[in-house]
């Protein structure tokens, strides 16, 4: 027998050596819905600066802030949007700036499609509906309510509410081919006057007048119209309504007729533009 039979097995052991540090757990995952949880706060301040007003950003801002408990230009509520209540006007707090009435009415609750308030163009809405209103109203209580009817037709446009004061055949508002105005339009502007004084809305004037025809060679059609047009302005003032409301005064001349006949009378014409408040 071999004497090399009874030695002992050589045993080689490999040890295998991991490079790096092994497993990293789940760190990945919380810095992951870190990162989500920031972009869904991101998202929804963007949505907020884009769905609120300026009133309800700063009411925002107050309830925020601990060291402003009370604001003044907020409406001071325990709500983040400076009252009880984002969707009704009837909630906010009555400091001058968050409801526009002590009591207020179905018709003029704040409402907004985005969950918020949005009153601007509502309320501008409301407001043109109440001055429509009483111009009917008011117009009603003259002995004249027929003659002054005739002349006027109210719309509401992208601008504001404009009350169109035209010409009728043998009813003008200016004598002549002139900028003096009649006795008919005095009263008109009269009426327009004691209306829009409900409203604190800025005014503009516009005038038109008709076509004249194309052998003058000196034609006057938009040194006339802007002469109405501030003749209205002045009749506007005389009768009360205040000059810092004023914010335009325009000639249009016949560029804008609303009768297919660009001569007719009914082109003559003068607009007072109750403007929008936004």
């Amino acid at each position: 027998m071999d004497a090399r039979s009874n030695a002992a097995p050589v045993i080689i052991k490999r040890k295998k050596i991991v490079a790096g540090g092994g497993h990293h757990g789940g760190a990945w995952k919380v810095a992951y819905a870190d990162f989500v949880t920031a972009m869904m706060a991101f998202f929804l301040l963007m949505w907020l600066l884009g769905a609120t007003t300026e009133k309800q950003r700063k009411g925002i801002a107050d309830y925020f802030n601990p060291t402003v408990t009370v604001n003044r230009v907020s409406g001071g509520g325990s709500g983040a949007f400076g009252g009880d209540s984002v969707f009704s006007e009837q909630s906010l707090a009555q400091s001058g700036t968050g409801a526009s009435r002590l009591h207020s009415t179905e018709s003029r609750q704040a409402r907004g499609d985005l969950g918020v308030a949005n009153t601007g163009a509502e309320e501008d809405e409301v407001t043109f509906a109440e001055v429509s209103e009483a111009l009917r109203a008011r117009s009603g209580e003259s002995l004249a309510s027929d003659e002054i009817l005739r002349h006027i037709v109210t719309r509401v446009t992208d601008e504001g509410l404009i009350i169109e004061i035209s010409d009728l055949d043998g009813a003008p508002l200016f004598q002549g081919e002139g900028a003096e105005p009649t006795a008919l339009l005095r009263d008109i502007a009269a009426l327009v006057t004691s209306v829009v004084g409900l409203v604190r809305n800025d005014l503009a004037i516009a005038a038109h007048t008709r076509a004249r025809p194309v052998i003058l060679v000196d034609n006057p059609v938009w040194d006339l119209s802007a002469a109405r047009a501030n003749r209205m302005r002045l009749l506007l003032e005389e009768a009360g309504a205040r000059p810092a409301r004023m914010r335009r005064v325009t000639g249009h001349a016949d560029r804008a007729p609303v009768v297919a006949n660009p001569m007719d009378l009914r082109n003559n014409r003068v607009e007072v533009i109750v403007l929008r408040s936004g």
